[in-house]
């Protein structure tokens, strides 16, 4: 009976270890200037990774309806997270660019961090998710 006791006391203690709080993530985009075609926002998790075209952690495609798009990422855990979003406005499903890089599409990250000459690192634009939150974030047209 002790040995029956004991396992599903560990049994119950290791699956409480293994449970970790799961946390919701709305993102409030601004500043959209018209409806065309979509916006897209990526989620990151892994500073290696950021701002890399397919290699999120979630992306999502919303049509805007007007001034601003809202999305709920559900079921996080805790972390250090960032976003880079950008408004496809001619739904080629990538963020055009003139001939030395710089979008010719709305775009925007995390913190509101504007980029000078180069993409920026995940330090630049991470948070730590650690309860249920919103961010806002600005589009640059």
């Amino acid at each position: 009976m002790i040995n029956k006791t004991l396992y599903l006391f560990f049994g119950f203690f290791l699956v409480t270890l293994s449970f970790k709080a799961q946390y919701s993530l709305t993102v409030k985009l601004i500043g959209i200037e018209n409806t065309n075609g979509q916006v897209e926002i990526a989620l990151y998790n892994d500073e290696k990774l950021f701002p890399e075209v397919g290699k999120t952690l979630h992306m999502i495609r919303v049509k805007p309806e007007g001034k601003e798009v809202v999305y709920e990422f559900k079921n996080l855990k805790a972390g250090e997270y960032a976003i880079a979003t950008f408004h496809d406005e001619n739904d080629d499903k990538v963020c055009n660019t003139n001939l030395i890089g710089v979008p010719t599409e709305a775009f925007a990250f995390s913190k509101d961090f504007r980029p000078f000459l180069s993409a920026p690192d995940f330090e630049d634009c991470s948070f730590k998710l650690s309860q249920n939150m919103e961010i806002t974030i600005e589009m640059v047209y």
